[in-house]
């Protein structure tokens, strides 16, 4: 009996190395680049892939007239970038997609995150591109399925939040809405830094 102690304690040892070493390997992780973009920002000027460089941020699609889970993410959003600030994270941005880009303008963008005390420093809120180009975007880099449906005003969208590498991967995506853990996302957050 005492010679199987040994081999279940160095088992034991090796697994909870290897655990603190997946902790760490985030920032090793490749992802699926997002690849170029250039759209329009909640102020009306060009902003795209050129402005995020070397940059680790998270994204997430909402849309102004949303009746249902939008503003719970915006919400969300904010408080993600509150905690980011809190914890020291000043170089972190976060882009939100708008998924009814006809219309959702730069102003229209811009007076609704506003009720959410953004700091738009750091947090851009995208418009300027077609929705079929929006629905390709969200469906081939990030597989998110989005569809503005004929004759309605409410546009079909995931609630997840995407976590973008310094070189331009997503690498991680998390849940949003009543499942939102937004530690989870700072401590991700963290090891990229």
């Amino acid at each position: 009996m005492k010679h199987l102690r040994i081999p279940l304690l160095l088992l034991l040892i090796l697994s909870l190395i290897s655990l603190g070493a997946c902790s760490n390997t985030l920032s090793q992780k490749k992802g699926e680049p997002v690849g170029n973009f250039n759209y329009t920002d909640e102020n009306g000027k060009p902003f795209g892939m050129k402005d995020l460089k070397g940059k680790v941020w998270v994204s997430n699609f909402i849309f102004t007239s949303c009746t249902t889970i939008c503003p719970q993410l915006t919400y969300q959003m904010s408080e993600l970038q509150k905690k980011a600030k809190a914890e020291g994270l000043k170089d972190v941005h976060f882009v939100s997609f708008s998924v009814d880009p006809e219309v959702d303008t730069p102003k229209r963008l811009k007076d609704y995150a506003s009720h959410f005390e953004p700091d738009f420093t750091t947090w851009h809120l995208l418009t300027g591109y077609s929705q079929k180009e929006i629905e390709k975007l969200a469906l081939d880099k990030f597989k998110e399925f989005v569809k503005k449906p004929e004759n309605d005003t409410q546009v079909v969208h995931g609630t997840s939040f995407y976590l973008i590498n310094k070189k331009g991967e997503i690498i991680n995506d998390y849940s949003g809405g009543k499942d939102f853990q937004p530690e989870e996302i700072i401590k991700d957050l963290k090891l990229l830094d």
